[in-house]
């Protein structure tokens, strides 16, 4: 183990609530957030200088078939930040999307620094939304976003899955969006819980709320206000409905203006640099897997065998169980992915621990793929100051599909870092049955689980995932009418039957009885 055992040195946050006009780059966001790591671990600008391995978390507008990559940005962040931090990295990744990026980045620089390949890397990843939707809306220029940067990058070399999160049969049918997709799960566990509609509100609203009561004490919080569960599931022109069973407040809040850096060193690095052990807070466990990659393979709606079984494999990693664990982050882009997480490793949702430590996606803040760099930051803080003490965060990716835990401790391993080969793991999580879909379906059927999507006026689409009767999955939307819609949100319709028939444009129609 010795001088090769990697080691987190340092982390930095950031929080931009000024004026749009003002906002800085994105690649200032990240060179801002560097600084800060570097200032945490106290090796200043000529360490971060020092970095022999970085990767960039990749912003949402990069993401496939986004509409925003319109707005102008740096075609290559990793090679923009490395030149103006002064720093030649030997090996250099820019991300593929998912919210379980930051913490697969940190896994695989923990690696690299085990196994030689590197001494002392950044992670670093931001989001911009904030300022930049505002800027577009209001025609305000992006000049001073685009002054000093280098137009003749070549592109960055990638790292992680580049698939799109969807196939198009469930894009057709509104099944390409988080807001939409989520509710889906949502609706699946309460069905299979046998909760009443309002005690379900009930449930998620009161979970949100102690998650928010983290973030009024969280200084980098996106909003720093407590709420009651009353305010968050009371749906009002200020929390309007998103998509059953989601107001407003139950969504990440993905246009924000944050950035977050962790650096990663080997001991004898961090000896080097003159780093205070009292810095220092080691990866004891991690593991990364993927649920079966569309959402309408997955073998029900309301469980993830990736979540399940990376949390498994970290804790055997670190070699402690679920009650060695002292803080929690659990990944909270709606509530059904805090519900699901903590059933799939055994904590209640009100555990006395708390399942939060920033006050998650919707209050803390949502920044597209890098949320976990903030968990993981504040995470470091924490545990600083609990010597010995164990925290696990879990990172979420696309539609409850990519996941990848750590577990943390200032306590030095007693063991090598080893990190299974995450392909050993993703061969057991294929090979798992799951549902016939069929595309074009005609005939009878029954509702698996559904959400009703809203614009502002109201509703607009019901979006079915059904059963025929040959137990084949299939998608659907059911006709647009607005006494139906309404209904689908009082009455529960999990295993409602109907008819089903293929229509125009290759979406299916589903007819309830």
């Amino acid at each position: 183990m010795g001088d090769r055992t990697p080691v987190l040195i340092g982390a930095g946050q950031f929080t931009y609530r000024g004026d749009p006009a003002s906002s800085p780059s994105p690649t200032a966001l990240l060179k801002i957030a560097a600084e800060r790591a570097a200032l945490d671990a106290g090796i200043g600008a000529a360490g971060l200088a020092a970095i022999d391995a970085l990767a960039v978390v990749g912003f949402t507008i990069d993401a496939p078939g986004s509409k925003r990559g319109m707005i102008p940005h740096s075609n290559n962040p990793p090679a923009n930040l490395s030149g103006r931090i002064g720093a030649r990295p030997r090996w250099s990744v820019y991300s593929e999307m998912g919210g379980n990026t930051p913490q697969y980045l940190i896994n695989t620089l923990a690696q690299k620094i085990a196994r030689g390949e590197a001494e002392l890397a950044l992670t670093v990843g931001c989001e911009f939304l904030g300022s930049a939707m505002k800027r577009a809306a209001r025609g305000l220029s992006f000049d001073d976003w685009t002054a000093d940067e280098p137009e003749d990058l070549p592109p960055p070399e990638r790292i992680g899955d580049p698939r799109a999160g969807v196939s198009p049969y469930e894009a057709r049918h509104g099944l390409d969006r988080p807001i939409n997709i989520y509710p889906l799960f949502e609706n699946a566990l309460r069905a299979r819980d046998g909760r009443s509609i309002p005690d379900h509100q009930r449930r998620m609203a009161e979970l949100f709320s102690r998650f928010s009561e983290v973030a009024k004490d969280n200084p980098e919080a996106w909003f720093q206000v407590a709420r009651s569960a009353e305010e968050i599931a009371t749906v009002s022109e200020k929390n309007r409905m998103i998509g059953f069973p989601y107001p407003k407040l139950m969504n990440a809040i993905m246009e924000v203006d944050q950035s977050a850096a962790v650096i990663v060193a080997s001991e004898a690095k961090a000896r080097e640099l003159g780093v205070s052990v009292d810095k220092w807070v080691y990866l004891h466990g991690c593991a990364d897997a993927a649920d079966l990659w569309r959402p309408l393979d997955r073998q029900n709606f309301h469980s993830s065998p990736a979540m399940r079984r990376t949390g498994e494999k970290a804790l055997e990693m670190a070699g402690i169980g679920l009650d060695r664990i002292d803080l929690i982050d659990l990944y909270s882009c709606f509530p059904v992915a805090v519900e699901i997480g903590a059933e799939e490793l055994g904590l209640s949702l009100d555990d006395p621990r708390g399942l939060t430590v920033t006050g998650g996606l919707p209050y803390a803040g949502g920044p597209g793929n890098n949320y976990v760099m903030h968990s993981v930051a504040t995470m470091l803080q924490k545990l600083r100051l609990r010597p010995g003490a164990y925290g696990l965060i879990t990172g979420n990716g696309w539609y409850l599909t990519k996941q990848s835990t750590g577990i943390y401790s200032t306590k030095r391993p007693d063991a090598p870092f080893e990190r299974e080969d995450p392909a050993i793991l993703q061969r057991e999580i294929d090979a798992l049955p799951h549902p016939e879909i069929v595309e074009q379906p005609e005939g009878r059927g029954a509702i698996e689980t559904y959400t009703v999507v809203h614009r502002r006026e109201g509703p607009f689409m019901a979006i079915v995932v059904g059963r025929d009767e040959a137990g084949r999955r299939f998608a659907a939307n059911t006709p647009s009418d607005a006494a139906l819609l309404s209904g689908m949100e009082t009455t529960e319709q999990v295993g409602r039957p109907g008819t089903v028939r293929p229509g125009p444009d290759g979406i299916n129609i589903f007819t309830p009885d």
